[in-house]
């Protein structure tokens, strides 16, 4: 693995990133970005509400898979949440800064 890592040089890396950022779509401001993440959240907590739903009445066909949506609901809730503490704390900063 290290091998395969040494072998790529700088600009290809560089190059990658740019061709990465040039895929994106027009209009990738921050209050987009934050509403189609938070639509994200809340599909992957009905899916874990749904899941929860079948486990609880006995309908559900797999339940690692069901165990796994309720993880991926819980953990993007947490990031969330930290995201917006991040938020909050940075606009508190902005008003304490003097003009």
């Amino acid at each position: 693995m290290a091998t395969a890592l040494q072998s790529i040089s700088p600009l290809s890396m560089t190059d990658a990133v740019t061709h990465s950022k040039d895929v994106q779509p027009e209009g990738n401001d921050f209050f987009s970005i934050l509403q189609s993440t938070i639509g994200e959240v809340n599909e992957k907590q009905k899916t874990a509400d749904n899941a929860l739903g079948q486990i609880a009445t006995g309908q559900v066909k797999d339940l690692h898979q069901a165990a796994i949506a309720i993880d991926k609901a819980e953990i993007s809730m947490k990031v969330m949440l930290e995201v917006r503490n991040k938020a909050i704390n940075a606009y508190k900063e902005l008003l304490k800064t003097q003009i």
